[in-house]
């Protein structure tokens, strides 16, 4: 298992310097921000920001993530144009020497969230989602979540939804299929390996379609391409969201496939609602049993990369919420010690 830690370039708050200092860190995991979706990234944007992250010591092995454009996931006429581009893009990164890209194909939004800032009664904030706070959102009127405010003005919302109206589940699946034939073979001669990360919540949220919710999704996904390039980014968080998915069940189903290509590890409180916060790692701050899903890891003989996912606000830290410094840091060290206890006193080895 590989620890590694999501670093956001040179404008997050969180300098590598000190990323560095937290134990058992492997590498960090990040990706170039600054070309428009649907472009070819440049070689030498991918190699300065693996060297500058190299010469701490740290390996950048991991792309988190290459996002698909709308129009492809649209199956629009020129889906083919970014295709070729992302196919381009996935050689580059090969080229420089990465394993492993992490992408999504959720329509518009990669991810919902009501509060960036609830208040724990320790004290510290979270991310958290109210499903109530969701129904009462009015798309007609523009974005309102946290987060995500000035994504898009509200005539382009509207008609960036309007398109989706006509997209179901299976149509959506139909796009990423067409995605999926074109990228993985190219992925494959470059070395990289794909790995789709699930729907965040894995639900529908404002009637779009969703394709990557609980295990059928997960089996039908890696049913597409029968190839080791074509895997799953296994998050906790977002498929624990829905108490039906059994996290440490589907990290044994799909882990033994070797599709399991990165892990986020982190753990969230479910309600029966369906409302969600995200809470300090360890197993009995939240609804998830870490030490499970660690476990199911180690014994299906996982060696790919994880990561401590979003993390509280602690110690008065400010910064980009979900990603400071201190409770991702801490989250590092307590699946690290989990993984060596596993490793160490396990009698039963796959």
């Amino acid at each position: 298992m590989k620890m590694s830690f999501q670093w956001f370039g040179e404008s997050d708050p969180v300098p590598l310097r000190h990323i560095r200092q937290i134990p058992g860190m492997h590498g960090i995991v990040s990706a170039i921000y600054d070309v428009p979706v649907g472009e070819v990234w440049p070689i030498d944007k991918i190699e300065a920001l693996k060297t500058k992250i190299e010469s701490l010591g740290l390996a950048f092995e991991v792309i988190e993530s290459v996002p698909v454009h709308e129009d492809i996931k649209l199956g629009k006429a020129n889906r083919d144009r970014l295709i070729a581009n992302y196919q381009q893009t996935i050689r580059n990164l090969g080229r420089c020497g990465l394993k492993v890209v992490c992408y999504n194909f959720m329509p518009v939004f990669d991810w919902t969230r009501t509060s960036l800032d609830k208040v724990m009664p320790d004290g510290a904030t979270t991310l958290a989602f109210s499903t109530k706070e969701v129904e009462k959102i009015d798309l007609s009127k523009g974005m309102s979540l946290p987060g995500w405010d000035s994504s898009y003005k509200p005539e382009e919302l509207r008609s960036l939804l309007a398109e989706y109206s006509c997209i179901d589940e299976e149509k959506l699946r139909d796009h990423l299929t067409y995605f999926l034939n074109a990228v993985v073979p190219v992925a494959e001669q470059s070395g990289i390996k794909m790995a789709i990360h699930p729907d965040d919540p894995p639900r529908t949220i404002f009637g779009l379609p969703r394709i990557v919710k609980n295990c059928n999704d997960l089996a039908r996904l890696v049913s597409i391409i029968d190839s080791p390039a074509n895997g799953l980014t296994l998050c906790s968080g977002s498929l624990g969201a829905v108490p039906e998915n059994n996290v440490e069940a589907l990290v044994r189903l799909f882990g033994s496939m070797n599709r399991i290509h990165f892990a986020h590890l982190r753990n969230i409180k479910v309600n029966a609602a369906g409302d969600f916060e995200e809470t300090a790692h360890k197993s009995d701050c939240g609804s998830l049993d870490m030490a499970a899903i660690v476990k199911a890891l180690h014994d299906v003989s996982f060696d790919g990369y994880v990561r401590p996912d979003h993390g509280r606000m602690i110690w008065g830290e400010t910064g980009k919420p979900g990603y400071g410094l201190y409770d991702r840091a801490l989250g590092a060290a307590y699946l690290n010690g989990l993984w060596e206890a596993v490793e160490k006193f396990s009698t039963v080895k796959s």
